[in-house]
């Protein structure tokens, strides 16, 4: 007896006009072999390429299976193709299977589903190539090649076998620009031995890097050492992302020297906190750079530098900086408060609003002294007259 074991077709699902192979296996479970001939597939919209290969009589034996390939390709409209396999058998009827042979001009989508609004200069960052198979066939050898003027991309092309059918898929690449350009994502692809392709642009703006840690310096105070100074202080994290391997130094005219010439405070998670102390020998103390450095996640490195206004009677003073060691993106500005000043013959001058000594202030204590001697002068003249009243009476 003759029945249809299995059908496939390769791709799963035809684009129109586009060739694909449909094979259909024949089984015998009858005790006697049975030769078979002129197999077809009857369609209005199929067509097949290379019918030749069956212009002689095949003979499938008990038990055995035999299988028809058909080169085929669909025409318009889309959607459901209805066929009819025959097969003639040598004695007996006309052997007919009905076939289903979709149809589908729809193209894979691609798209960025994660990447910077800004990119800083010369910082690695991650884009993610969303890659989407929205077809009922599975997609083959998809290659995805990544280019643009002044553009670092990492990998350069990635090859991914196959995307099944209603499915997606994520892939990643490092990014890093040395300018402003387009960064282009050329997508190929097969469905059958059918070459297809798309193309995916992203511009790249080059700007601040939004996500970057911003450390702000706080509680600064500077105490005098002998022949050095030792400044100590706060650090906080306000920017989002966390600063790892964080360390406090001091830059030129500024020379590190003594025991914390190098800080290491480590990781500083975003909105955390940590101290500091950095001792240090200079010439002049209103130009006192503060140096912060640090790498991100991925080992990029930062630097804030805080120049500071440590002299006498000082204000406020000092400008702040903030730059990538490799690159010049800026991260943001850090600022610093509560500085104060102790030992050695500094006194307790404040950095901020100049000495506390000096002034009238200073003639407060006796001032007041002299309005309690009068007052008690006057409570006691005062009683020795109603004394002297009283007894008058």
């Amino acid at each position: 007896m003759l029945y249809v074991s299995s059908v496939k077709m390769d791709p799963g699902v035809l684009y129109p006009y586009e060739q694909g192979t449909i094979s259909i296996t024949l089984g015998n479970s009858g005790n006697q072999s049975i030769g078979l001939s002129n197999p077809n597939i009857l369609s209005t919209t199929v067509r097949i390429k290379g019918m030749d290969t069956w212009r002689t009589t095949s003979y499938i034996a008990s038990g055995s299976t035999i299988t028809y390939s058909f080169i085929i390709s669909a025409e318009p409209p889309e959607g459901n193709h209805f066929a009819l396999f025959s097969v003639e058998p040598k004695d007996g009827d006309v052997f007919h299977y009905p076939l289903l042979i979709p149809v589908d001009s729809t193209n894979i989508m691609a798209s960025i589903s994660d990447a910077p609004n800004v990119f800083p200069l010369a910082i690695e960052k991650t884009v993610n190539l969303s890659i989407i198979n929205p077809r009922d066939g599975v997609i083959d050898n998809i290659h995805v090649t990544a280019s643009g003027s002044g553009i670092k991309v990492s990998p350069s092309e990635k090859y991914i076998s196959s995307l099944a059918a209603q499915s997606s898929l994520e892939v990643p690449f490092t990014v890093t620009p040395s300018q402003s350009s387009i960064l282009t994502f050329h997508i190929s692809y097969q469905s059958g031995d059918t070459d297809h392709s798309t193309d995916v642009i992203l511009p790249l703006t080059l700007g601040n890097d939004k996500t970057a840690a911003v450390p702000i310096v706080n509680n600064v105070v500077l105490t005098t050492k002998g022949s050095y100074y030792d400044l100590t202080g706060d650090i906080t994290n306000t920017g989002i992302t966390d600063a790892k391997g964080l360390t406090v130094t001091v830059g030129s005219p500024a020379q590190a020297t003594g025991t914390y010439a190098e800080y290491a405070i480590g990781s500083l998670s975003s909105d955390d906190a940590g101290s500091f102390e950095v001792t240090f020998t200079c010439q002049d103390l209103t130009s006192v750079p503060l140096v912060i450095l640090w790498k991100d996640a991925v080992g990029n490195d930062y630097s804030v530098t805080k120049v500071l206004n440590l002299g006498a009677a000082s204000g406020t003073g000092g400008n702040s900086s903030a730059s990538r060691n490799s690159g010049s993106s800026n991260v943001g500005t850090s600022g610093y408060g509560g500085v104060s000043r102790t030992g050695g013959n500094m006194g307790g001058a404040s950095l901020f609003y100049g000495s506390s000594g000096g002034g009238i202030s200073s003639f407060y204590p006796v001032i007041a002294a002299g309005i309690l001697v009068v007052a008690g002068i006057v409570l006691y003249f005062k009683r020795k007259w109603l004394v002297a009243k009283f007894k008058k009476q």
